[in-house]
């Protein structure tokens, strides 16, 4: 009998252990409150957030540079922060070309194989984007899992995309290895 409650204990743990690495990011905070974001980035690292924004004045869009990224961060007192030049240059910073009026197509400086594309919606709104399970989606939350390596070569295990379909107006979500 004690070795059957010690095989449950084993096992519920273990179910435990799991689940909270299959969906520890749901505990992250959210930011909120920016009538001006885009979507957000996490990682398994700690809690400190990667907001991109739109970038414009007085409802204009400032065509050189569309999108602001800039850190919450969280495991501190929650302030807002300015990427590093090497954060901006080499991991987090964003590239975006115009293709047309009101169109940019966005990528990571460290990660060109993920295509985003700013632009205007239905509802003359810009958004975010992306491809998600071979679906177009509105981009909310990318969460990047890592597993060692170091600051200048971590180790991506994977990245999740997250959005709302635009057809359905569902949340998809799609987990990538790289």
């Amino acid at each position: 009998m004690g070795g059957l409650n010690l095989q449950k204990t084993w096992l519920l743990l273990l179910i435990s252990s799991l689940s909270h690495t299959l969906f520890a990011q749901d505990k992250y905070p959210t930011p909120a409150g920016n009538p001006k974001q885009l979507f957000y980035l996490q990682r398994n690292w700690n809690t400190n957030t990667i907001v991109c924004e739109l970038n414009a004045k007085d409802g204009i869009l400032d065509a050189e540079d569309p999108v602001k990224v800039f850190w919450i961060r969280y495991d501190e007192n929650g302030q807002k922060e300015d990427l590093s030049f090497i954060q901006k240059k080499f991991a987090y910073g964003m590239k975006t070309t115009l293709l047309e009026k009101d169109k940019y197509e966005m990528r990571f400086v460290s990660y060109k194989n993920f295509p985003m594309y700013l632009m205007k919606g239905n509802n003359n709104k810009f958004n975010v984007y992306a491809t998600i399970n071979k679906k177009m989606a509105i981009l909310q939350r990318i969460f990047i899992k890592l597993n060692g390596g170091t600051v200048w070569a971590p180790k991506v295990e994977y990245f999740e995309v997250k959005g709302i379909d635009t057809a359905t107006g569902k949340e998809v979500v799609e987990r990538l290895k790289i």
